[in-house]
């Protein structure tokens, strides 16, 4: 890791507690598009499920790139249904909870049954779906979807003591994965790259066959998620360590944080966090810029590691 990657993620001691919104400067530029401009396949980003990350909030930089790589863009903001999938070819489902983000989301599914059969449903005919489920309460609300492709969630918050980078006191996480240190794997997905930064995230478990992308080191451990009561015992902002003080982990090495398979005649990838496809400026209550988080993070392969998702979700060369 760079010194220029060092100091711009010192910049975030706190940040991820704090205000996250979309980074207006951040470069969506793309040289050579996969497709022609709106030519590409539709790609639809889940609005309907009250996701943290959405089209025109924080996953607009994400959306910007890909329209620039010729993709046709759009918002889903209805409930999953096979009639409404069946207009799109790609769907990304971003930080759903479900609802209103309040102490009953750590208990709340994000979908219903129903939504998640519909999903299954269209994946083994031919859909693609990229998923992505943050720490807690994210995992909660993602774990019934996830289950219809044989993936589990720790549905807490993942550390690695060995393969992290400490910021501040607020208990902020950032993984590094490299070719260096073997927690970047080959695959479609992460050719031409040499790392990827996550920022604390989940963990996941993949079905057998399943070809994990991002594998956590020896050093992983998970915290769990609190439940509802737990969580309304501490208020809103509050770190997210003040909810589990004094609970127990789980070793988390060997699971992941990207994983991709094939189902049926369609593809998925999972994701265990979500800011690693962002590209956000982080501001404190005063309005005061502490850092950046995502893409636009310096000298890592993030942003062609979005693009290469895609890339292998629609068959692209």
């Amino acid at each position: 890791m760079t010194l220029r990657v060092l100091a711009a993620l010192a910049l975030l001691a706190g940040a991820l507690e704090a205000q996250q919104v979309a980074d207006s400067t951040y470069d969506v530029t793309v040289v050579n598009p996969t497709y022609p401009a709106g030519t590409g396949p539709v790609l639809a980003i889940d609005e309907a499920h009250g996701n943290f990350h959405t089209l025109e909030g924080r996953y607009r930089p994400l959306a910007r790139l890909l329209e620039n790589d010729g993709y046709r863009v759009r918002g889903f903001t209805s409930s999953f249904s096979r009639n409404a999938l069946d207009s799109v070819d790609i769907l990304i489902i971003a930080n759903a909870i479900g609802g209103q983000w309040d102490a009953g989301a750590y208990g709340r599914a994000g979908f219903t049954e129903e939504e998640t059969l519909a999903v299954e449903q269209w994946v083994r005919d031919g859909g693609r779906l990229l998923l992505i489920a943050d720490h807690a309460p994210m995992g909660v609300a993602a774990e019934n979807l996830a289950a219809r492709f044989g993936v589990s969630m720790s549905k807490g918050y993942t550390e690695d003591t060995t393969h992290q980078f400490n910021i501040g006191g607020f208990g902020t996480s950032v993984l590094l994965y490299t070719r260096a240190n073997g927690l970047l794997r080959d695959h479609p997905i992460t050719r031409g790259l040499d790392s990827v930064v996550t920022f604390t995230g989940q963990s996941l478990a993949g079905p057998p066959g399943a070809d994990l992308v991002l594998v956590l080191g020896e050093g992983a451990f998970d915290h769990p998620s609190p439940t509802p009561e737990q969580a309304a015992r501490v208020s809103p902002g509050t770190a997210w360590r003040t909810a589990v003080v004094g609970l127990p982990t789980t070793p988390a090495a060997g699971r992941a944080q990207g994983l991709a398979l094939g189902v049926g005649k369609g593809r998925v990838v999972v994701l265990g966090e979500a800011a690693m496809l962002s590209a956000q400026a982080v501001f404190n209550a005063q309005g005061e810029r502490l850092g950046i988080a995502g893409m636009n993070v310096p000298g890592t392969g993030n942003r062609q590691f979005a693009l290469n998702v895609l890339h292998w979700l629609s068959g692209s060369p």
